[in-house]
């Protein structure tokens, strides 16, 4: 069928939306990694645009030497790969009963959970709760609040519930328990769905940040995301640095913009290898039928 006059008109409107929209996301992160990878004087003297003036990995041999930038690194990892795993976990264990018809009140449950959405308990007490567990300065603080998702849980019961029963069926006459039922068939059948629900915990504790300040008070502590946050706010970085030819020849703007650039990186890194499940997931989780 050929395409209506007006049905051109709208496609080419929205392409050019499409265009600006990735051009606004594009283009500032083109800026910083041409600001990490210019020489000092170029930067200062506003040289920097959308490609390196003066190639140079000076800032990031600064960053990686002159700030704990590493042992941000190494807690980002830690908060992220631990609480990616704990929620999956809980996750699958939530919505696999919720997704069974022979699961007696699974309605009531489900609407409960629905519940939680919408009304929560607030922050105050949320961190009381916390302080009276003993989990201030600690990275339980971060994981148990978050460890499972309602809406996460929700698309996950209902690709779930979307399993032909006649699998279950066929299952269970061989002579699965809901166990390996679980883990034999229904998770194998499940990949795409479990490799979009597990990159949107993974960027969510990645950036875990509000969450950080309030329960977290040891700097040693701190992940890549207030880490970068306080550099990027403080004004006196690079007067921390005791070297005077070292400071001579730094900037502010390249150490920020290399400590962005090593925070945004592994997500970067880690995104294509889930981009084949990742659409597939999010419409599978959503169509019924």
């Amino acid at each position: 069928m050929r395409a209506t006059r007006g049905e051109k008109i709208f496609y080419v409107v929205n392409y050019i939306l499409l265009i600006l929209v990735a051009l606004s996301c594009i283009l500032p992160l083109l800026n910083i990694v041409a600001l990490s990878l210019s020489d000092a004087k170029a930067v200062m003297a506003g040289q920097v645009g959308l490609w390196p003036v003066d190639f140079s990995l000076f800032s990031y041999e600064n960053l990686i030497t002159g700030t704990p930038i590493l042992n941000a690194f190494w807690n980002s990892v830690q908060i992220t790969v631990i609480g990616t795993l704990l929620s999956m976990a809980f996750t699958i264990m939530a919505a696999y009963p919720l997704s069974r018809k022979q699961f007696y009140a699974r309605r009531f449950f489900t609407m409960a959970i629905v519940f939680t959405m919408i009304f929560s308990g607030g922050l105050i007490p949320t961190y009381l709760i916390i302080q009276s567990l003993g989990l201030v300065n600690s990275y339980y603080a971060l994981w148990l609040p978050s460890l499972v998702s309602a809406y996460n849980m929700l698309i996950m019961r209902s690709y779930f519930a979307n399993i032909p029963s006649e699998i279950d069926e066929a299952a269970r006459i061989d002579g699965c328990g809901e166990w390996r039922l679980l883990f034999r068939i229904v998770l194998p059948l499940s990949k795409p769905l479990l490799a979009t629900i597990a990159l949107f915990y993974g960027v969510g504790f990645w950036n875990s940040f509000m969450n950080v300040l309030i329960y977290i008070n040891e700097t040693s502590k701190y992940n890549m995301t207030v880490l970068v946050q306080n550099m990027i706010m403080s004004n006196s970085m690079v007067q921390d640095f005791s070297d005077p030819d070292l400071i001579a020849n730094l900037t502010p703007e390249g150490i920020r913009s290399a400590a962005v650039i090593v925070m945004v990186l592994p997500i970067l890194a880690v995104y294509p290898f889930l981009q084949k499940y990742f659409v597939k997931g999010v419409m599978l989780g959503s169509i019924k039928g």
